[in-house]
């Protein structure tokens, strides 16, 4: 665990939190795009290291969370279809829709697979050429890869029973939403260096010179959060849009572009509903021409946005970063994962989960003594 416990290190990182203190003499927001990047914050105490000058805000980072309800709703209805085999990733399946989720749709009958790897779901349409096998493809750039290799590998095969339910988004169009935004407040970005991976960060010079904004390319651990909180602070003093890399262990300006080429090839651009959000134009793939005899809404119908039920769940301001999951009234008590009012409190990289396992008996109590 060496190579991970120096990214950890608890003087390294009391250094880098004095050296921001010393920095800063203004008031900055800023906000980390990445799920994986908010459970650490909350878990290492990274916002109790900082000045009260930098407010931390935590946006649409996590995939499962911004999932638009009627994909879910859609899900559902194809999982329930007789001779129907549904792959899934593990935290999609408590994910509410409208009225229920996949777990529900088991319950009743659906043969809901749970899977690791899209490569999973090709072997099950291998093993059972007599079912239709949809794996429910979910994510951000990071994970697009494989379902791109998946479906690629399903063409050359021509595996007929299988197919793909793609609910893909992209990052940098959600960063422009949350930027142009009347309501934003945030003055700078931690960009998800794993995305960044993928992708590289040619295309945030543009949203940073646009939008006038430091975005540092950062990546999970305690120290690389507070190096990246660091540089963003320092652009933020001294005047400066610029896009920087921390994650330089791993990021590469110009990213995969091995990985790159087979999206091009696989994928389109399309928009896309975020829940909680609403339309981004250009947030999401689908998949191209070549590749639409393997898309699951051709063959079962395409999905329906219904209206997002009108509870008490403020997680729409929680991932644009005008609120943090403590400052819902049902925080900890009526939303909990086990019986979660909405999406951030179900997934692994929800904002509301990383709240709710390390801060809940904090934000329970302070809410008490009000």
């Amino acid at each position: 665990m060496k190579f991970v416990d120096e990214y950890r290190n608890e003087r390294d990182a009391r250094r880098l939190a004095d050296a921001i203190e010393r920095l800063v003499t203004h008031s900055w927001t800023v906000m980390e795009i990445c799920g994986g990047q908010t459970h650490a914050i909350v878990k290492f105490g990274i916002d109790q290291l900082l000045p009260p000058q930098i407010n931390l805000v935590h946006g649409p980072g996590c995939p499962v969370c911004v999932t638009p309800i009627g994909m879910i709703d859609k899900a559902i209805a194809i999982a329930l279809k007789p001779d129907v085999i549904l792959a899934s990733f593990g935290d999609m399946a408590r994910v509410p829709g409208s009225e229920s989720n996949l777990l529900t749709a088991k319950a009743h009958g659906a043969d809901l697979r749970i899977v690791y790897s899209p490569l999973e779901a090709l072997e099950i349409a291998r093993k059972n050429p007599s079912k239709e096998v949809v794996f429910f493809a979910v994510g951000f750039e990071t994970t697009a890869p494989a379902t791109a290799m998946a479906v690629h590998q399903a063409r050359r095969e021509g595996l007929i029973n299988f197919s793909m339910l793609v609910s893909h988004v992209l990052v940098p169009a959600a960063v422009e939403a949350i930027l142009s935004s009347p309501s934003n407040r945030v003055q700078g970005f931690l960009a998800a260096g794993h995305v960044c991976t993928v992708t590289g960060y040619r295309d945030y010079h543009t949203i940073a010179d646009k939008y006038g904004v430091p975005i540092v390319v950062t990546g999970f651990e305690p120290t690389d959060i507070l190096q990246g909180l660091f540089m963003c602070a320092r652009q933020l003093e001294e005047g400066r849009a610029e896009v920087e890399n921390q994650y330089i262990r791993a990021v590469r300006e110009e990213g995969n572009t091995a990985a790159q080429d087979l999206l091009r090839e696989v994928f389109t651009t399309v928009n896309r509903q975020w829940r909680g959000i609403g339309d981004i134009p250009g947030s999401g793939w689908g998949l191209s021409a070549a590749y639409r005899p393997f898309d699951a809404e051709d063959r079962f119908g395409a999905a329906e946005e219904p209206p997002e039920s009108d509870n008490e769940c403020i997680s729409g301001r929680v991932l644009q970063g005008n609120a943090k999951p403590s400052e819902c009234p049902a925080f900890g008590q009526r939303c909990k994962p086990e019986h979660p009012l909405g999406a951030p409190m179900v997934s692994s990289e929800g904002a509301c989960a990383a709240y709710y396992r390390h801060r809940s008996r904090t934000a329970t109590a302070s809410r008490s003594t009000e």
